[in-house]
């Protein structure tokens, strides 16, 4: 078992000097501009919560970032730091890896953007050609677009060359701006492994390299593509991984990862502690489009992802509601790079009240303003359900989130519950209303051997290739 190291934010976190020169010192009545909501102060973890940390109020100006870091913070008006941040910041700039569990929503891309960027800029040696200096992996296109983004408005001020590696756009555009190397590169498993196979990526001068939502690419079948990555960049460096949750899986990634990681773990009870209004209808499967029809009715519902489990099944929610009238975008991973980046500008814009979107969009895509999440089919994981959840109530405004749950989903929901501490507030049908009739049952059972007996009839009369 591994030596984890707890941490204690009161803790002996080895103190960085600033170069104080580059720019002028922020100004004391800096400090009064509005901080975001969601920087209020945190209480200490409950008992068995895990990791065992404590989060003092703090601003980032005591957490060792150099001035143009905070000069970029203070223009996106980021003074108080989150939990995550407060905590993984001082121990990222002393160099030491990283275990950080939290959920998304709760700021951990400037968790490990900051200390990265401070670290390469201050040793701004030159990556070769196709060489880069760090690699940040995601699991989505999306995820790694807005961390690319965020990159970009947090190093404004200081000069970075950040290239986005991901499937589904031009793959020539990307071989062409890594021919001057890269400072970061933010990619996807898959493009990041094609690169590397043609020489058009290399990895033997990276310093810094971020696994991010580890559990979620382990979960899209990524584990051989992230060894291949890791196998082929330098033993010294610094590591950080991120997790929504801790699966055995992910533990023994860490394992083979990471060198005497401090651990950083804000995850626990988050579903019970964000400011989300949980609601369940029960409902036959036959009946959750009109359910869903009659609750868009209400303009309180202002921008809403619903989310379903199929791709096929959200492109059918999607066709019905625009029939209605309903402005309605469709993001799945069938759909090409340029489709989904349109469908997420359309919803971001308010062009689109409603997207319809399979958990693609569960993790990672941070649009602001999103008054409900509608559940039309319950995850297939208990997990994902807090990662759906946490797309509104996000920089600490309050959301709603509305759950459909047929007979087949009613042992997913109860997993739910158990999973978040918490019963779900039933607002409309009875698990018995929608449980089958005896009838229905005995029909099932009659017609299952008709069914098959015509697929044999079927087989038997198919020609011989």
């Amino acid at each position: 078992m591994r030596d984890w190291h707890f941490v204690r934010m009161f803790g002996d976190v080895p103190s960085r000097k600033l170069n104080r020169n580059t720019f002028a010192p922020l100004s004391r009545g800096q400090a009064n501009t509005k901080a975001l909501a969601f920087g209020r102060r945190q209480e200490p973890a409950p008992a068995g919560a895990g990791a065992d940390i404590y989060v003092p109020s703090k601003t980032f100006t005591t957490l060792g970032l150099a001035e143009p870091l905070l000069r970029a913070l203070h223009q996106e008006h980021f003074i108080q730091p989150t939990p995550i941040q407060a905590t993984a910041i001082p121990h990222l700039l002393a160099g030491r890896d990283l275990l950080g569990i939290a959920q998304t929503g709760t700021g951990k891309t400037a968790a490990f953007a900051l200390p990265m960027l401070q670290h390469l800029a201050a040793n701004r040696e030159q990556a070769h050609r196709f060489a880069t200096r760090a690699i940040i992996l995601a699991p989505t296109r999306e995820l790694a677009l807005q961390i690319e983004a965020s990159l970009r408005r947090l190093g404004d001020l200081m000069p970075n060359r950040i290239v986005a590696i991901l499937g589904g756009v031009s793959r020539f555009m990307q071989v062409q701006r890594m021919r001057a190397g890269a400072d970061i590169v933010v990619g996807t498993p898959g493009r990041v492994c094609d690169l590397m196979s043609t020489g058009e990526l290399k990895l033997d001068e990276v310093t810094h390299f971020v696994l991010d939502e580890a559990d979620r690419m382990l979960d899209l079948g990524f584990i051989r593509d992230i060894r291949r990555i890791v196998a082929a960049l330098p033993v010294q460096r610094q590591s950080a991984l991120f997790s929504a949750t801790m699966p055995a899986e992910v533990g023994k990634l860490a394992e083979s990862l990471l060198r005497n990681p401090v651990r950083v773990d804000v995850a626990r009870n988050a579903a019970v502690e964000l400011p989300i209004e949980q609601h369940v209808h029960f409902v036959a499967p036959a009946g959750k489009r009109a359910l869903l029809d009659r609750l868009l009715a209400d303009p309180a519902l202002s921008r809403v992802i619903v989310f379903t489990r199929t791709k096929r099944n959200a492109d059918r929610v999607a066709d019905t509601l625009e029939r209605g009238g309903v402005r309605v975008s469709a993001l799945h991973g069938n759909k090409s790079q340029p489709a989904r980046q349109k469908a997420l500008d359309q919803f971001r814009s308010g062009r689109a009240r409603v997207l319809v979107a399979t958990d693609i969009a569960a993790r990672g895509i941070d649009v602001t303003g999103i008054s409900h999440v509608i559940n039309f089919d319950l995850p297939a994981q208990p997990e994902d359900y807090v990662h759906r959840i946490g797309r509104t109530a996000r920089a600490g405004a309050s959301g709603v989130a509305i759950s459909f749950c047929n007979a087949a989903e009613h042992g997913t929901l109860r997993a739910i519950e158990r999973l978040t501490g918490r019963a779900i507030n039933v607002a409309g049908g009875s698990p018995a209303a929608i449980q089958p009739t005896s009838g229905s049952l005995s029909q099932a059972r009659n017609r299952s051997p008709q069914r098959r007996r015509r697929a044999r009839r079927s087989i038997a009369l198919r020609p011989a290739a």
